[in-house]
Formats: C-alpha cells, structure tokens, sequence
C-alpha cells in the first residue's frame, strides 16, 4: 500500500513538469524592429523579422533542438514590456541595464559588441573626443534606447537628448539641421542613412561606448529554468569560439542592400 501511495506520488509531481517541458518546445522572440542589418521587418512579411539575429537565432534554435518563433512585437519599448511581462520569452538583442536586469535575466556571453557613436550635420561639424564635449548641445535618440548604463546615467544628469519614435525621424532632424547630434549605433544609423539618401550626416570616429548584444530571458517565462539557461550559455559559448556573428552580419548587410534596391526600382 505504501509503495502505491509514493508512486501515485511521484506521478502527481512529475506531471506539471513533463507538461511544461512539452510547452517549452516552442519559445517566442522578439527585438528591436529598427535595427538593420541586425534586425529589421520583412517588407513582404511585416509581422516577420530579419536580418543577422534572426540568423543568430536559427543556429541556436538548431543547436538547442528548441523552436525558436522571431515575431514583431511592435516598437521597441512594447517589445520590452512584453517580454517583461512574459508574454514574450526572449529579447534577441539588447545591451545591458540595472532596469532592465530586474526584468529580465542576461544570457553569458554576449554574441556581438557595437559601437554607439555620435552623428552630426556635415555643415555643423564638431569636435568629440569625451563625452562632456555634448554639454550644452541639442541631442536626439530613439526612446527607450540605451547605450549602456555607465552613459545613460551621464546623459540624464548631464546632456539633452530629446527622444523620438524612431531612428528615421532622428536623422531626419539631423539633416534638416534641427538638433546637433544624434546619438545611435553605426551600423543601423548607416543602414537608414543609406536608405533615405542623407549625404549631409556623418559619424565622428570617436564612439561614446562600446556596448554587448545579449539574448535576455523574461523572469516571468515559464520557460525560463536553470535547465535551459545552462544549455543557452553552452551554445553561446560554442557561437563566441566559432565566430558565428561576422559572416552572418555580411549577409544581413547584403539583404538589406538587396532588399532597398529593390524598393528604389519598385
């Protein structure tokens, strides 16, 4: 009788596991829709995302044996909220903050490092070399950006930085010369600058941070285990030695390249 008890027991454990486990078989993600050629929305596929994460992303669900679903989750700061609130279970792609960290739990290691730097008006062209050198002057960046939480912490105690929807309309305040700088990425801000034909905006050499890419996981996924988050920094460990970022990031590049040609023609 005992030895019936335990093993009804041990079923009546087991069963929420196994069901959860069958649930994790497939899990969401999102990121920053604005963010060529790391991320951008498939012109044909709109609710689809593109890009070299979305590449990333496929090594990584292959590795893990784990369906991985990339979604448009809406601007940047709903696909925040969403993963968040853990309806979604991944950002794919996101630098790291103190806010963000009580959220969200930081996959090791990163999978790329980007350069954040200041871009300004070919006619009002400044000098850059240290992050005081902005005191004083009409910024611009997309809200709910960051670029790391030593700058973001500078920034709002000693710099205006207006904030705008998106990247599109902070580089077109640039070339119509309606702030002095604007603070994003180079390689997206290069990618949209390319896109809607500025000549008149360019980068200074000089970054304001250099800042990592990480996969986040919401607190909140009931996916989110010591099981898989051991599994992940496997493969992301795997995806660091086998410099799995570089030729995927080449042909992100061309896509996009390809793909803004296309819409010129059209």
């Amino acid at each position: 009788m005992k030895t019936t008890v335990m093993f009804w027991l041990a079923m009546m454990v087991s069963l929420p596991v196994s069901a959860e486990q069958e649930n994790c078989r497939l899990l969401t993600a999102s990121g920053n829709a604005e963010y060529p050629p790391y991320l951008w929305r498939q012109p044909q596929h709109p609710d689809m995302l593109t890009g070299a994460i979305a590449a990333f992303l496929q090594k990584v669900s292959k590795s893990l044996d784990i369906k991985i679903d990339l979604q448009y989750s809406g601007p940047w700061g709903r696909t925040q909220e969403e993963v968040a609130a853990g309806r979604i279970d991944f950002i794919a792609g996101a630098f790291y903050t103190n806010a963000r960290a009580e959220r969200m739990d930081y996959m090791r290691p990163s999978f790329q490092l980007t350069r954040t730097v200041v871009w300004v008006n070919n006619e009002k062209p400044f000098e850059y070399n240290r992050w005081e050198d902005l005191i004083g002057r009409q910024g611009v960046t997309v809200i709910h950006n960051s670029f790391g939480q030593a700058f973001d912490d500078f920034a709002r105690d000693n710099l205006t930085v207006h904030k705008v929807g998106s990247l599109e309309q902070g580089l077109k305040m640039l070339s119509g010369q309606r702030v002095d700088y604007v603070l994003y990425e180079e390689n997206p801000a290069r990618a949209y600058a390319a896109r809607n034909g500025y000549r008149n905006i360019h980068p200074l050499p000089k970054e304001i941070s250099s800042e990592s890419l990480y996969l986040t996981i919401s607190k909140k996924s009931v996916c989110n285990t010591p099981e898989l988050r051991a599994r992940l920094q496997q493969v992301l460990e795997q995806a660091q030695a086998e410099k799995w970022m570089p030729p995927l990031l080449q042909q992100a590049q061309y896509l996009w390249s390809e793909q803004y040609l296309e819409q010129r023609t059209e």
